[in-house]
C-alpha cells in the first residue's frame, strides 16, 4: 500500500509497503521492516477445526491448584505402540504424579469440597460466577480455620448458599438442602460460621427476589408480577413482611394479585410454587388485606 505523506530519503520516491517491509517503489532502498505480524494466527487442530486458541484452560478459583495442575493423559494410540515394559513404567509414573498433585490433607479437602460445589451449582442450574465465589468462599473459610469440627459437605453447601444471599439469587434453603449431601442442621452450622466469622454482607431476604421465578412457575402475566413487585415492596417499607418466610410472602403477593384480576390460581398452587404450606400463603394474603384496609 502506497503511504502518500512519506517519501524516499534517498530519492523522495514513493514508500511501499511489501509484506513486512517498507521499500522505494523507485530505486527500491529498505526504509524499514516490520517483523511482527499484528493479524491472527489460525492453527489447525487435529481435528480439523480452526481454533485461534494457543494456551490451555483459563484459571478458574473452582479448582484447588486454580487450573494449573498437568496431567499425564493416555493419548491415542501413542501407548499401545510402547513396549509392555514402557507402559507399566508410564502407568506408574502417572499414578505417581497424580498423588504428588495433593500434598496434604488440606489439599485434599479442598478438592472435595470444590467437587461438591459443582455439583450442588450445577444441580440449582447457578451462573459460574457462583461457582467460583462459592469456591472462594469456602477457601476463606479453610484458612480461616473454621472447617474444625464441622462438616465439608455442610461447608460446600453453605458456600453456594450464602453466595446466593450476598448476590440476590432466589434459592431458599430448603432448596440448596435438597441438593447437598448435609442436613439441614449441618448447613445452619456452617453458615452461621461464614456469616460471623467472615462478615459476610448479607441482610434479610427479600421477598421481590422469587417473583420472577414464582410467576415462570405458576404461568402468570407479567402484568400480574409487576404488580405483585409494588405490592412487595410496600409490605417491605411499611414492615407488613418483617418475621415472614419470604417465599411464601412472594407467592401470596402473586395470590393476592391474581385473585384481584379473577384468575385461576388457588392458595395451593401458590404454596407449591414456593415449597410452604397453604397456611403460609394464607397468613400472608390476610396480612396484605389488612395493611390495605
Amino acid at each position: 500500500m502506497s503511504d502518500a505523506r512519506q517519501r524516499c530519503p534517498e530519492c523522495s520516491g514513493t514508500l511501499q509497503r511489501e509484506r513486512d517491509e517498507t521499500v522505494c517503489a523507485d530505486c527500491g532502498l529498505v526504509v524499514g521492516a516490520d517483523r511482527i505480524d499484528r493479524g491472527p494466527e489460525w492453527r489447525v487442530t487435529s481435528d480439523g477445526e480452526t481454533s485461534g486458541k494457543r494456551t490451555g484452560a483459563p484459571l478458574t478459583r473452582s479448582r484447588h491448584d486454580r487450573g494449573l495442575s498437568t496431567e499425564i493423559g493416555y493419548g491415542r494410540g501413542e501407548t499401545t505402540r510402547l513396549s509392555g515394559r514402557k507402559r507399566r513404567s508410564v502407568a506408574r509414573m502417572r499414578r505417581q504424579h497424580s498423588r504428588a498433585q495433593l500434598g496434604s490433607k488440606r489439599d485434599r479437602n479442598r478438592v472435595y469440597a470444590f467437587t461438591e460445589i459443582r455439583r450442588v451449582v450445577g444441580a440449582l442450574s447457578l451462573p459460574r460466577h457462583v461457582r467460583e465465589q462459592a469456591c472462594t468462599l469456602f477457601e476463606s473459610a479453610q484458612n480461616e480455620d473454621l472447617l474444625r469440627g464441622r462438616s465439608l459437605e455442610g461447608f460446600a453447601a453453605a458456600a453456594v448458599y450464602a453466595v446466593c444471599r450476598v448476590q440476590a439469587i432466589s434459592r431458599t434453603l430448603d432448596e440448596v438442602t435438597a441438593h447437598a449431601r448435609a442436613d439441614e442442621g449441618e448447613l445452619k452450622v456452617a453458615y452461621d460460621a461464614l456469616n460471623r466469622d467472615l462478615g459476610l454482607p448479607t441482610g434479610p431476604i427479600d421477598p421481590r427476589e422469587y417473583l420472577a421465578r414464582f410467576a415462570t412457575e405458576l404461568d402468570l402475566p407479567q402484568a400480574v408480577e409487576s404488580r405483585a413487585r409494588d405490592l412487595a415492596r410496600e409490605a417491605v417499607e411499611d414492615g407488613t413482611a418483617t418475621g415472614r418466610n419470604p417465599g411464601g410472602f412472594a407467592a401470596a403477593c402473586l395470590y393476592a394479585v391474581a385473585r384481584d384480576r379473577n384468575l385461576d390460581l388457588t392458595q395451593a398452587e401458590a404454596a407449591a410454587a414456593a415449597d410452604v404450606s397453604a397456611v403460609t400463603v394464607r397468613a400472608g394474603f390476610y396480612a396484605l388485606r389488612d395493611g390495605a384496609e
